[in-house]
C-alpha cells in the first residue's frame, strides 16, 4: 500500500497562485522598508540554542524548536535550534558584525520563523516575518518612522487597520505601585493574555502568580481605560504620582508617560492619518521589549494581530555589545495573506502566467517561433512555447488555465506567408502581423 502522503501540522504548501498573492504581499512590504533607508540582510534558520534561550520568557523558551546535533561530535557541539523570531537572531549579527556596519544601522529581513505552538485559525508552527529595525539611536523619531511604514504598507495593501501604542516603562510602573516591582514580568504576561481570555481570567493569573487582591484592584482601572488619549494620560500620571490606594511613586512610569507623550506628538506632526491608540493593557509578552510597543489589528477581520513590535534597549547586550539601544516591528505575512483572502483585496491578475503563448504545431513551425519568442523575451514579454504538438484545445485550456492573454497558432501557411498570428483571449481578437516587425508585436501585446 502506498504510503498517505502528509506534512506537519501547522505548515503548509504554496502553489503558484498563493506564491504569486504573497510576492505580492512581500514586494509591497519591501518597497516601503527600502523607502525609509532600511537595506536587506539574512540570517540562518538556525542558531545556538544558547543564543535564544532565555530572550523570550519562560512560555517563549517552550516554543523553541530543538536540533538533534547531525554531523557533529555530540559532545563538543553547542545544542542548536530554530530561530522563534528575527530580532534575537539580529541583536546577534549586529555583535557578530560590528566592525563593518554604520550606526544607526537599519536593516530588514523577510524569512520564516518557526515555534513549537498549538496550530489553529491563523497561528501557524512556520510563518515568515517581515521585520525592520534601527538600532543605534534612541530617538523616537525611529518609532515615528514605524509607525508611517505600518501607515503606508496597509494603505498599498488597501487593510484598514488600527495601531494601539503602550509602553513597557508604564506596565514597570504599574507593577511598582501595585507593590509588587519583583513580579513584571508575570504581570506582563498575564496581561497580554486580556484580548484572548478576558481580565476576569487576566486577574486570576496574576493572583496565582503571587499578587494580591489588593495589588490586582489597582491595576483593574488601567486594564479597563477608555476614552481619549488626553483623558487616559491624565489617569496613569495622577496613578504614577501616587495617586493609587497604595500611594507609591514610579519614577519609570513616569518616564515611559513622558515617551508616549513625545511620540504621539512626534505621529500628530507628521500628520500621519493611520488611526493611533494608547492602549494601556498593551503588553506584548516578550521579555526584551524596554520602551515602545506596537500592535496592529485589522479593522475588518476577525484575526489576531498582524503587525507588532518595540523598543529594546539592551538586547546586544547579552552578546557582549552593551548600551545599544533598538527598535523595530514585523509584519506578519501570513496573517496579512489571510486578511487579503477573506477581504478579497488582491489585485486582478496576479496569478497570470506568461503574457503570451506559441502554439506547438510540430517541429517545423517551432523552428520558426523560436527566434521571435526569444526576442520578446529579451524585451521583457513573458513568454512560452508549448512543448508538445497536439490537439489545438488542449493547448488553448492550457493557455486559459494559467491566465495567459494572448495565443499564436502558425502553421504551414503562416511560415510560407511570413506572418505571424496573435489572438487576444480575453477579447477574441485575432491580428497578423510580418515576422519581422518585432515593434509592432511589442506594442500589441503591451496594449
Amino acid at each position: 500500500m502506498a504510503q498517505k502522503t502528509s506534512i506537519p501540522k501547522g505548515t503548509r504548501d504554496f502553489s503558484s497562485a498563493e506564491m504569486a498573492r504573497r510576492n505580492y504581499i512581500f514586494d509591497t512590504i519591501k518597497g516601503v522598508f527600502a523607502r525609509f533607508g532600511y537595506s536587506q540582510i539574512e540570517t540562518p534558520a538556525m542558531e545556538n540554542l544558547g543564543t535564544l534561550l532565555g530572550k523570550y520568557g519562560e512560555e517563549g523558551d517552550k516554543l523553541l524548536y530543538r536540533i538533534q546535533n547531525s554531523g557533529e561530535k555530540a559532545a563538543l557541539a553547542p545544542e542548536k535550534g530554530l530561530r522563534y523570531d528575527l530580532t534575537v537572531p539580529f541583536a546577534r549579527f549586529v555583535v557578530q558584525h560590528r566592525g563593518e556596519l554604520s550606526f544607526p544601522f537599519k536593516r530588514f529581513q523577510i524569512q520564516p520563523v518557526w515555534r513549537a505552538d498549538r496550530p489553529q485559525k491563523g497561528r501557524y508552527r512556520e510563518f515568515y516575518q517581515c521585520d525592520a529595525d534601527v538600532i543605534g539611536s534612541r530617538s523616537q523619531l525611529c518609532e515615528l518612522e514605524l509607525v508611517q511604514m505600518v501607515e503606508q504598507v496597509f494603505a498599498a495593501l488597501d487593510i484598514r487597520v488600527l495601531l494601539k501604542i503602550n509602553n513597557r516603562k508604564l506596565l514597570t510602573g504599574l507593577a511598582e505601585i501595585c507593590g509588587f516591582p519583583e513580579r513584571v514580568v508575570d504581570i506582563t504576561v498575564a496581561i497580554d493574555k486580556i484580548d484572548k481570555i478576558g481580565l476576569e481570567a487576566v486577574e486570576a493569573e496574576m493572583m496565582e502568580k503571587g499578587l494580591s487582591a489588593d495589588a490586582v484592584a489597582v491595576l483593574r482601572p488601567i486594564l479597563l481605560a477608555e476614552g481619549d488619549f488626553a483623558s487616559k494620560m491624565e489617569l496613569m500620571r495622577g496613578l504614577m504620582n501616587g495617586g493609587s490606594a497604595s500611594g507609591i511613586v514610579s519614577q519609570e512610569g513616569l518616564r515611559g508617560l513622558d515617551e508616549i507623550d513625545e511620540l504621539f506628538g512626534l505621529i500628530s506632526a507628521a500628520g500621519v492619518k493611520l488611526p493611533v491608540e494608547l492602549d494601556l493593557s498593551l503588553a506584548r509578552g516578550l521579555n526584551y521589549y524596554t520602551g515602545a510597543i506596537f500592535e496592529v489589528k485589522a479593522l475588518d477581520w476577525q484575526i489576531g494581530s498582524i503587525c507588532g513590535g518595540g523598543r529594546y534597549d539592551n538586547l546586544t547586550g547579552i552578546f557582549g555589545l552593551p548600551d545599544v539601544s533598538g527598535v523595530g516591528i514585523s509584519f506578519g505575512a501570513d496573517r496579512i495573506y489571510d486578511v487579503l483572502c477573506g477581504l478579497e483585496k488582491y489585485p486582478a491578475g496576479l496569478e497570470s502566467g506568461a503574457q503570451l503563448l506559441f502554439a506547438n504545431m510540430g517541429a517545423t513551425e517551432v523552428h520558426s517561433i523560436l527566434p521571435l519568442a526569444a526576442a520578446l523575451r529579451s524585451e521583457g514579454i513573458s513568454t512560452e512555447v508549448y512543448p508538445e504538438s497536439g490537439k489545438l484545445k488542449k493547448q488553448f485550456d492550457y493557455a486559459q488555465s494559467k491566465g495567459i492573454a494572448f495565443i499564436s497558432i502558425n502553421g504551414e501557411n503562416e511560415i510560407a506567408a511570413g506572418t505571424i498570428n496573435i489572438k487576444n483571449l480575453s477579447s477574441g481578437e485575432q491580428k497578423s502581423f510580418p515576422a519581422t516587425d518585432t515593434e509592432a508585436i511589442l506594442e500589441y501585446l503591451r496594449g
